[in-house]
């Protein structure tokens, strides 16, 4: 099956997604396939959801009403869950996207993936780990993406992230050629394998620009014009 055919199952919790970047969301699903499935989950009587609201007749996106049952207990969480694990089983759905900043979805993730569906995740940089990381891709819809090959204006100082630096320091040392390079496909390729990771989430659009940001690494144009990545480390052992 190729990639463009594939089916999209979509499901938005309205309580703790961001209504204003649901367009960044499809734009971001459309590079997978097709969305056949959209449904928003919430108390749409509230009239913080009102943003959400607005986009149902835009966007064809089926509203499931859940009342507050208890004060300071979510139903949508569960309901948009029972859904989500029926439509699993019993449509012919390939990819399966997330929007909430609520780590209560990351058992559902977790078996989506054990059942071998690619699952895409979208929330604010206030979601817990475990449910980013448990995405195959998790994308921060609070970031500002560059799209240049520029720095930002405002760059975080990714030299002193520590996680970040040893993620790709081992991602190089397990592709690189006995001279101690790597082809950035496959360093990000393994990253991919790893852990949900998108270089956007930090600012930039390419791997290829966050690893010049980080100035940790030598980079340099391989054959075909493709990029090959070094530790400075061994380059200074050498």
């Amino acid at each position: 099956m190729s990639e463009s055919k594939q089916k999209i199952a979509l499901f938005i919790d309205a309580d703790n997604a961001p209504a204003s970047k649901f367009e960044a969301v499809l734009s971001e699903v459309a590079k997978y396939g097709v969305v056949t499935i959209r449904k928003a989950y919430g108390n749409w009587k509230k009239a913080s959801l009102k943003g959400w609201e607005d986009h149902l007749h835009e966007y064809a996106i089926q509203p499931i009403q859940q009342y507050d049952l208890s004060k300071g207990k979510n139903a949508s969480d569960i309901a948009l869950v029972i859904d989500a694990m029926d439509v699993m089983y019993t449509k012919d759905i390939d990819v399966m996207c997330f929007v909430s900043s609520d780590s209560d979805f990351t058992p559902m993730v977790t078996r989506a993936l054990a059942e071998g569906k690619v699952v895409l995740g979208f929330g604010e940089r206030k979601t817990p780990s475990p449910f980013v990381n448990a995405c195959s891709k998790f994308l921060f819809l609070d970031k500002e993406v560059n799209n240049s090959e520029a720095a930002p204006a405002e760059p975080k100082n990714i030299k002193s992230d520590t996680k970040l630096v040893n993620l790709l320091r081992q991602a190089i040392e397990a592709t690189e050629e006995d001279n101690g390079w790597a082809a950035l496909g496959p360093v990000g390729a393994h990253i991919s394998n790893k852990t949900s990771f998108d270089t956007r989430n930090y600012g930039y659009k390419n791997l290829s620009s966050l690893i010049k940001a980080i100035d940790l690494f030598e980079l340099k144009r391989g054959p075909g014009n493709s990029y090959l990545v070094k530790d400075v480390r061994k380059k200074k052992g050498a």
